[in-house]
């Protein structure tokens, strides 16, 4: 299926009902975003996506204005990025929340980075890809400066991201204050960090049925 169509223009304002066959419906701020089920390698679990790098921008204008209200809530000091998609969206909470920078995560290594300043990391859409996270030395200044650290990335599905996140930031001696994202997926995240995480919107993950698919509630 393309998805070419979707995160373009908003969606009606009607509630979609399952068994759900190719989208799922969320609210964002004041509208309605449909998007795409894509089912896991397993054939039988699908999880609503989002690709916050191809939505047009009136859709990425209502993400980013979603997550400067978010970050109004918290007042952070300094915002740190989470690569890739949420490097962007990082940037945007920074500037909105009156700050004059933030600190991106990476997971390509330049030959100065240190591998005390590490983590490895994972993702749900991204199977058996090893990489490591990383903090650029130059950088730990401003983050051991930092009373209030939000870390921002697009997607939260089971955690492992923003663990890594959170690891990184422990290797520096510091603790995160709070999580912003986009999109929570399942409950799988939760409880599994000491601090609060916010998000837009949050879906489900959804189990193949015989005419589509419907909320799993053992995933979730």
């Amino acid at each position: 299926m393309s998805t070419l169509s979707f995160w373009q223009t908003f969606a009606p304002d009607i509630d979609l009902k399952a068994p759900y066959t190719d989208r799922y419906r969320v609210s964002l701020g004041q509208h309605r975003l449909d998007l795409p089920l894509r089912p896991l390698p397993s054939g039988e679990l699908a999880v609503a996506s989002l690709l916050v790098n191809q939505t047009s921008f009136q859709v990425a204008d209502a993400i980013c204005a979603g997550l400067g209200r978010l970050a109004a809530e918290i007042k952070p000091d300094l915002v740190v990025g989470m690569p890739t998609l949420g490097l962007g969206l990082a940037a945007y909470v920074a500037r909105h929340s009156g700050l004059e920078r933030y600190v991106p995560l990476s997971t390509s290594r330049k030959f100065w980075y240190e591998e005390k300043l590490s983590a490895p990391i994972s993702s749900i859409t991204s199977p058996g890809t090893a990489k490591r996270l990383y903090l650029d030395p130059n950088l730990l200044p401003l983050v051991q400066a930092a009373k209030r650290i939000v870390i921002v990335d697009d997607v939260i599905s089971t955690g492992t991201s923003l663990s890594a996140g959170t690891d990184v930031l422990t290797a520096a001696g510091v603790t995160p204050h709070a999580a912003l994202c986009v999109m929570t997926q399942s409950n799988h995240w939760k409880n599994r960090f000491p601090f609060p995480i916010l998000s837009c919107f949050s879906s489900p993950i959804f189990r193949r049925v015989k005419n589509g698919w419907t909320v799993d509630s053992y995933e979730n």
